[in-house]
């Protein structure tokens, strides 16, 4: 079953940190990544770009609406993601444990959807 772990990260706990933290927890990012990637559980990861950076597309009433990031006042932003294997949302939750970013905002754990058998439900 895969799951897809979403990293969202809280820059004011970021720049708290001493230091070279930051590059320290991306090192170990980085190597608990390849371990899980050379085990066959690690199917893709990306970061992601500053919310400044990002637009928003919303289409209402036939009229297209593009935004400029960032959308919402928050303190965690998305800032990238992990899409994993793993036998239940049990054994999901104790890989996203592993990585760093829990300290410094949330690692969000949700299955994937099979999207064959939404196909196959909606005639597809």
């Amino acid at each position: 079953m895969q799951f897809l772990l979403l990293i969202y990260t809280d820059d004011t706990l970021l720049d708290a940190l001493p230091a070279g933290e930051f590059d320290t927890m991306m090192r170990g990012c980085l190597a608990h990544a390849d371990e899980l990637r050379d085990g066959g559980t690690l199917l893709q990861s990306q970061q992601l770009e500053a919310p400044a950076s990002a637009r928003a597309v919303r289409i209402r009433n036939q009229r297209v609406s593009v935004v400029d990031g960032p959308f919402a006042e928050t303190k965690e932003m998305l800032a990238g993601f992990n899409l994993i294997e793993a036998a239940n949302l049990d054994e999901a939750t104790r890989i996203a444990a592993g990585f760093p970013w829990a300290r410094t905002g949330c690692v969000e754990v949700r299955p994937v959807r099979d999207m064959d058998a939404v196909r196959r439900r909606v005639g597809a």
